[in-house]
């Protein structure tokens, strides 16, 4: 049980890691595996020569696949932390003509597709089709970027970033997590945790190259800057990347419909689903909030949305620590109400200062927030056969719930200068968090109060 709420653990350092279903599975597949190769000399029928079984934990080849997975996470989860630089771009000079909710879905779309297109890349991945995965990605998120250079109208940027770059981004980003699994055991949390590193770093570094490159270079040359980086880069997930391990012999379930009458397990979806809805709130408007407030220049205000990522990255570390001591739900319970807490104190953000600590801070506890539930979900599951379905089902609800926050938010705020608009995206943003914060404390006491019949009913 320990090793299994360190590998728990571990998943859940990854802000992308939300839909690992087959991470999870590929782990208890090459443990099992181990496990059984310890305890006789006869490998089982069919299974393939005892060596490849071993998982290295380390050496060149291993800490390569992790590099490879960094840069992964980079091009997907970096590029969507950074689409608030492009939101303000779009509100303020590009795309004036269209409203703050229909710019929304473009990166509402790229977050969404990333966590859905586990469904369709997962089982490929099993199907051992992880090169074609990783270069039909990487091609689409290119292509996706180069096209977004070139684009003057709303219909454009919506094909070319939210849906191209996004289906690019959910074709690369599980596959790319699954295969550390084959490469770590004892070391997986700290390649996990390395591996995650990519997404705030991306979060970092691309907002910084637009910011200062658009007013100098252009809108097309900013954003085809940032494409000839992620091209240069991917040339060590395509050389070095590669699976250790057949596929599993078994068929992966994709639904569980005892799921359906669990009590527990259905709180905790939907709690997950309000607290998503609202948790990208900030990342996407706190540049707009700054240049509509005054609080910070256009070449300032641009930072913001580093800070944010930046606040995230020990967000992914000490919270995850903590909960191996204080447990996962409890854990993702209080980050999400902190951070509802700290979006209802966005009403009363004014200066500067003010605003540095708040996206610091909020950056913090959405890291926490983000990276918590693949371990919370676990105690959940009573057949732990059953986890990746769970874990797919799970983020689906909260894939449906990052499409449709942020265009609810930008709807919401229908003219940037009213005053009155702008209460009520932050009241949208916090009350949903708040809802959420609330659904997993619910979602501890069912299952304590599960816990507590199961318990009398086998003294029975």
């Amino acid at each position: 049980m320990g090793k299994e709420k360190e590998s728990d653990s571990n998943l859940s350092a990854q802000i992308g890691t939300e839909i690992l279903e087959d991470s999870v599975e590929r782990a208890v597949d090459v443990d099992v595996d181990v496990k059984a190769k310890q305890t006789t000399a006869i490998p089982a029928q069919g299974a393939p020569p005892p060596n490849s079984l071993e998982v290295p934990d380390g050496g060149l080849t291993a800490w390569l696949q992790v590099l490879g997975a960094l840069v992964v996470m980079l091009t997907t989860w970096g590029l969507i932390n950074s689409f608030g630089v492009y939101q303000t771009y779009y509100e303020t000079v590009l795309l004036t003509s269209n409203t703050s909710s229909q710019i929304s879905w473009i990166g509402s779309l790229q977050g969404a597709l990333l966590m859905l297109g586990g469904l369709l890349s997962g089982p490929l991945f099993d199907m051992g089709y992880f090169h074609a995965l990783t270069v039909s990605g990487l091609f689409l998120v290119l292509l996706g970027l180069f096209m977004t250079s070139l684009c003057t109208e709303y219909w454009q940027v919506l094909l070319a970033q939210g849906i191209t770059v996004g289906i690019g981004c959910g074709l690369l980003f599980l596959p790319s997590a699954a295969i550390l699994s084959q490469y770590f055991a004892r070391r997986r949390a700290l390649a996990l945790g390395i591996q995650s590193v990519g997404s705030p770093l991306g979060g970092i570094v691309f907002p910084i190259i637009f910011s200062r490159l658009e007013p100098v270079l252009g809108f097309g040359w900013a954003t085809r800057v940032i494409a000839f980086v992620l091209l240069g880069l991917s040339v060590v997930p395509l050389v070095f990347m590669r699976p250790r391990v057949p596929p599993p012999n078994h068929k992966r379930a994709f639904f569980d419909i005892a799921a359906l009458t669990d009590i527990p397990f259905l709180s905790f979806a939907g709690a997950g689903l309000f607290t998503f809805a609202g948790l990208y709130v900030p990342f996407f408007y706190i540049q707009l909030y700054a240049l509509r407030y005054g609080i910070a220049s256009a070449d300032l205000s641009a930072y913001l949305v580093t800070l944010l990522n930046a606040g995230s990255v020990f967000g992914r570390l000490l919270p995850n620590f903590a909960a191996d001591y204080l447990g996962s739900m409890n854990m993702l319970a209080a980050m999400t109400l902190g951070a509802s807490i700290l979006a209802f104190a966005w009403f009363g953000v004014r200066d500067l200062g003010g605003t540095v600590v708040f996206v610091l801070l909020f950056g913090f506890f959405n890291g926490g927030v983000t990276s918590l539930p693949p371990s919370a979900i676990v105690p959940l599951t009573p057949d732990l056969s059953r986890l990746g379905t769970r874990m797919g089902m799970l983020f689906t609800f909260i894939g449906l719930a990052v499409l449709v926050g942020t265009p609810i938010a930008g709807a919401i705020l229908k003219d940037p200068e009213d005053d009155g608009a702008w209460r009520g995206l932050i009241a949208f943003s916090a009350a949903t968090m708040l809802v959420g914060g609330l659904g997993f404390v619910s979602t501890e006491v069912l299952h304590l109060r599960w816990l507590r019949r199961k318990e009398e009913e086998d003294a029975m």
